[in-house]
């Protein structure tokens, strides 16, 4: 089974399983794919962190791709230049790429079949062309201008005779498809060996042709931003060869017969297993699915959460992030007190271990509401910026990946490239001493958040979905709805979906919107009248507009399911 945000990523992950590869092989396809035919939503300058089941180990890992700030990347030097938030789009927002490397590693270390045969599709739709969604068209008008004016190397790419390609046309990327087949053309030249060839592949990326056009781009330009001046970029040869992905056990919370795998709190994964632990005191199935009792629970638990990831969450490698006592009975228990019957207008962080939380300095000040990722607000198509990918195969294993970053809106075309690089880079604050402040080789605090789930110790679901800061919202009462509710996969996913903004963004301005709740009308106007009474600001929203979440799932006989999500008519789940 694949299930994927792209129909076409599906098709290439199931070409691989049908070819006789195995669910890593057929993650990679697909993600090859997804950043060629979703340009808006990822790409290979992004990022990537991965949950997966090998059976081979019998062990669910984690798989961080997420690259790392430039040596140069320090608070006094964004100081120097007068900037005292890093900017969303750019060269300046840029940390090492690490969504090829990544993809690559998985390949090597868990696949079966040769770089050619992965990359494949990719290079076809790149070289031929793929089918435009609205996205797409979307995405680029919102930037259009800044393409004329400013980056003339992203005109080139996605302003084909003056204006963005026509939804429904075809529409490819020749210089990308240019930058695939030397990859592949190294890969090959290195003989037969199939680890060979990925090594080869991978060394072209770090120190290569590819390295030495990201980093001279980088130096040699200085281009728009989002602070509205010029800069160029940080990011150097040496940090591309002094880097590389790695694997790393996940975060696990207990509910249930079910034990849930997220990424460390170098990403927000943890916020999905504090909801659950603030949730297991309540009675929700009392409540009762879609009431404006449970959907009020969970937006105060989830505030509650993601005040401790503003407070607390960081690259573990920089200091210690209390995860144990966060997500510990005795803390939650205490947390819990906090929600009412009101909602809360106030970011309240806990004090884990009796530590006093620190906010960065211009929290008090986010008070505008919050815009998501950024194409998908520019193009008032809602947030959901990024792709994701689950696979369940045969042989037992299970992948979930969320691949972002590297968006065609972020910064410009390398041109002798055709791709652009990430701005995660955004997502750290400026205010020194704090979980999340900039470093030089410090992972950024990330929203991209793959989900795994074992049942009774055995493999049994992997899901996820894009949305930036939504994502462990809608991703919660998805699993909620199937676990304890008892929906099958597609009627979870597609249950009415909702969310709160209440937090700081964490992208570019990283604004707020507290007590706002953005909620699907199907809720209906009894629960948006209740909501409202008990003082949410309820923003209604079309009836199909909120999530894009996918997921396998595999039973203890060995029988495979899958779901995608239909908002939008462009997820698919595929599988025999």
């Amino acid at each position: 089974m694949v299930a994927s945000t792209h129909w076409l990523a599906s098709g290439a992950g199931m070409r691989m399983l049908e070819l006789g590869g195995n669910a890593f092989d057929a993650a990679v396809a697909a993600g090859f794919t997804l950043e060629v035919v979703e340009p808006h939503l990822n790409g290979p300058g992004g990022d990537l962190p991965v949950l997966f089941w090998s059976a081979r180990e019998r062990a669910a890992r984690v798989l961080c791709a997420q690259g790392v700030a430039p040596a140069a990347a320090t608070i006094g030097r964004f100081a120097e230049l007068g900037l005292d938030q890093v900017p969303g789009t750019g060269l300046l927002a840029t940390c090492v790429p690490g969504a090829f490397d990544g993809w690559l590693t998985l390949l090597r270390d868990h696949g079966t079949m040769p770089f050619a045969d992965v990359i494949a599709p990719a290079l076809h739709y790149a070289e031929h062309g793929y089918p435009v969604v609205p996205g797409i068209t979307g995405a680029i008008e919102s930037v259009r201008g800044l393409f004329e004016a400013h980056w003339p190397t992203s005109a080139a790419v996605y302003l084909p005779d003056g204006s963005p390609p026509v939804a429904g046309t075809r529409f490819g990327n020749l210089a990308l498809a240019a930058t695939y087949r030397r990859l592949l053309q190294t890969a090959q030249a290195s003989g037969s060996d199939r680890e060979r060839g990925i090594e080869a592949a991978r060394a072209c990326w770090h120190t290569g042709f590819v390295a030495e056009a990201i980093a001279s781009f980088s130096a040699e330009h200085e281009l728009l931003d989002s602070s509205g001046e010029r800069h160029a970029g940080l990011l150097t040869g040496d940090d591309l060869a002094s880097w590389q992905s790695a694997y790393e056990p996940p975060l696990t919370f207990d509910r249930d017969d079910l034990t849930v795998c997220k990424t460390g709190p170098w990403g927000q994964g943890p916020v999905f297993l504090a909801q659950l632990a603030l949730l297991g005191g309540f009675d929700l199935q009392a409540m009762g699915i879609g009431t404006a009792e449970y959907v009020h629970t969970m937006l105060e638990c989830a505030k509650l959460a993601f005040a401790d990831r503003e407070a607390w969450y960081g690259d573990p490698a920089f200091g210690d992030v209390p995860v144990a006592e966060l997500l510990s009975e005795a803390y939650n228990a205490q947390r819990r007190g906090l929600v009412s019957d009101a909602a809360s207008g106030e970011l309240r962080p806990g004090s884990p271990g009796g530590r006093a939380p620190r906010l960065p300095a211009d929290v008090d000040a986010q008070t505008v509401t919050g815009t998501g990722e950024p194409t998908a607000a520019a193009a008032g198509l809602g947030p959901g910026d990024t792709c994701h990918v689950d696979v369940a195969d045969r042989f037992g294993n299970l992948v979930s990946a969320t691949p972002s970053g590297g968006w065609l809106q972020s910064s410009p075309v390398i041109p002798s490239l055709g791709f652009c690089l990430g701005t995660r880079a955004q997502m750290f604050t400026l205010t020194p001493g704090l979980p999340n402040s900039l470093a030089p080789r410090k992972r950024p605090r990330t929203t991209l958040s793959p989900s795994l789930a074992l049942r009774e110790g055995e493999p049994y679901l992997a899901f996820g979905t894009p949305g930036g800061d939504q994502q462990d919202q809608w991703t919660v009462a998805f699993l909620l709805a199937h676990h304890l509710f008892g929906l099958d996969l597609q009627a979870a996913i597609d249950a009415p979906a909702f969310h709160t903004e209440h937090f700081p963004s964490s992208f570019y301005p990283h604004g707020a919107a507290p007590r706002s709740v953005h909620l699907e009308s199907r809720f209906g106007d009894a629960v948006v009248s209740e909501l409202r009474a008990r003082g949410h600001d309820v923003v209604v929203r079309e009836p199909w507009s909120l999530g894009s979440v996918s997921a396998v799932a595999r039973e203890p006989g060995g029988m495979l399911k899958a779901a995608a999500n239909a908002r939008g008519m462009q997820g698919y789940a595929v599988g025999r």
